[in-house]
């Protein structure tokens, strides 16, 4: 199984990006996907998930609706939607996905939750 990331790179603040993420060899259809953040330094926090067949998202609380995540299950593939970056939103963003069925919301938060990470992908908002 891996996952892909891509989509990250430089922008401005108030800008936007588009984050991917790409399963190969087994579909997350049923479980959960999600992406997290890291800065150097810091453990990884929770950005935003989606599980229980697409049908349910959660959001760190944080994010007050910047954000939207959601799933492609044909091509098995994850998206973050990211608008009006700030600054503080610099980290390396990663993908993870578990095939668990019928997680809660807050369990889907957890990072010990995933079986399965992807490499990262950068993003930078520069003031």
């Amino acid at each position: 199984v891996q996952l892909q990331a891509s989509g990250g790179g430089w922008v401005q603040a108030g800008g936007s990006l588009r984050l991917s993420c790409v399963a190969s060899g087994r579909s997350f259809s049923r479980g959960a996907m999600a992406w997290f953040s890291q800065v150097p330094g810091k453990e990884r926090e929770f950005v935003a998930s989606i599980y229980r067949n697409g049908r349910s998202t959660y959001y760190a609380s944080s994010l007050k609706g910047r954000f939207t995540i959601s799933r492609d299950s044909a091509k098995n593939t994850v998206y973050l939607q990211m608008n009006s970056l700030k600054p503080e939103d610099t980290a390396v963003y990663y993908c993870a996905a578990t095939a668990a069925e019928s997680l809660i919301a807050s369990t889907t938060a957890n990072a010990n939750a995933y079986d399965y990470w992807g490499q990262g992908t950068q993003v930078t908002v520069s003031s």
